[in-house]
């Protein structure tokens, strides 16, 4: 199944709750516009080389469009509208002034040096400037970019525009970004688990938990979790992960990855296992926050962990997420859970139209005060309604949306 014709799965579904008729369904669903751009560039070889560059906007009836912007050699128009998409139902999920969109190149960025990337990045934005902007569409950063790649944009979009800081968000804190929007969809993660914990009466010190990824999302999660005292007892990256039973040395784990470029290629503080093996472990919460449909109708019976927390885009196939139900899995949706890069993203606009910068405390506090809001009308939906928490959250965002664009006007 194509990206997009998961993410219509899913809003079908939460879309038969609400009964929308079908020209509402085909009106919420369906982009407002996509872009395809050619960027020519000299690589330092002297080699001319040309790459295409994608921008979808899905949807602005709640404010500007808001979206990441990811560098990766399996990013095609498809993707990039799915990623849209969802990215319309986690800002009205969380409740914040955006629609949403998204972007990305083609490319494989390990594969081209520091000069390379920012030329791609800058002829990129020659390509899409003028439709991009703080009250137009915000990008940020995504799988495969960056705070400095975020600068680059800022200060390629400034050359045509002037000095504007809030075109972008994400970027350095020297460059008008925010303290803690690093680690903020981590964080965000970890604050999800801590909620859906004690939602069932568990105690996080008694929850062993395993994390497929350890990028950015993935490593701040497993910081955030291991000092509420959860039992983090698998980690991986693309090159394979480690399993302890007792709980792996999480500060030993990320030092090393630190120290070693973000990878955990030969680390020795665990068991050796696959991606694939870690998803099937005897845990009691599964975090999947690396690629997007690593969860399927294949593995979803073996998968034995009964709460899943999807801290990457779109990791569990419509036919394995009927599976994994109908088994008693408890599963909290990815449009949900990985909010908060998007919701530090919405601070660090709001105060760069402010020229006013938080300190991290407050950022934090912020943060978990939107998401603990957003889980809470989340579940209680879902008992309200018996369904499941991600057409709960479906529900909520497409309702949110679908009464902006009803009140807004359509014409």
């Amino acid at each position: 199944m194509r990206a997009f014709d998961a993410t219509r799965l899913y809003f079908d579904r939460a879309a038969d709750h609400l009964d929308l008729t079908e020209n509402m369904r085909r009106l919420l669903i369906t982009p407002r516009r996509e872009v395809q751009v050619e960027i020519p560039v000299e690589l330092d070889s002297g080699e001319l080389a040309t790459f295409i560059g994608y921008r979808v906007q899905h949807d602005n009836s709640r404010g500007p469009m808001k979206g990441g912007l990811r560098y990766h050699e399996q990013v095609d128009m498809d993707e990039v509208r799915s990623l849209a998409a969802l990215m319309t139902w986690k800002n009205a999920v969380v409740n914040l002034p955006y629609g949403g969109a998204k972007g990305g190149i083609g490319i494989d960025p390990h594969q081209f040096s520091h000069r390379e990337l920012e030329r791609i990045t800058r002829k990129f934005i020659d390509g899409i400037h003028d439709m991009i902007g703080p009250d137009i569409d915000i990008p940020a950063p995504d799988m495969g970019t960056n705070a400095e790649v975020m600068g680059w944009i800022m200060n390629q979009y400034n050359k045509y525009h002037g000095f504007s800081p809030a075109c972008v968000t994400g970027k350095p804190v020297e460059l008008y970004g925010l303290p803690g929007r690093e680690e903020a969809t981590g964080r965000g993660v970890g604050i999800f688990v801590l909620k859906l914990l004690s939602r069932l009466g568990r105690k996080p010190q008694q929850c062993r938990i395993a994390i497929q990824g350890f990028g950015n999302v993935g490593s701040h999660t497993a910081k955030f979790l291991s000092e509420a005292e959860c039992r983090i007892v698998a980690v991986s990256d693309v090159s394979g992960g480690f399993y302890h039973p007792d709980g792996l040395p999480m500060k030993d784990v990320l030092r090393y990855a630190l120290e070693h470029g973000g990878s955990l290629t030969g680390y020795a503080g665990g068991d050796k296992i696959t991606n694939e093996q870690l998803l099937e472990l005897d845990v009691e919460l599964l975090v999947p926050a690396a690629l997007g449909n690593v969860i399927t109708r294949h593995n979803a019976p073996r998968i034995k962990a009964p709460l899943i927390v999807e801290a990457a885009n779109s990791p569990t196939q419509p036919d394995a997420d009927e599976i994994l139900s109908k088994a008693g899995h408890t599963v909290l949706p990815d449009i949900l859970v990985n909010a908060g890069g998007v919701t530090a993203s919405y601070f660090e606009w709001v105060q760069n139209r402010q020229h006013y910068q938080w300190g991290l405390n407050r950022v934090r506090q912020e943060l978990d005060a939107v998401l603990s809001e957003a889980f809470q009308r989340v579940w209680e939906l879902a008992e309200q309604r018996h369904v499941t928490l991600r057409t709960a959250a479906y529900i909520i965002a497409i309702g949110r949306v679908g009464r902006a664009t009803v009140l807004g006007g359509i014409s």
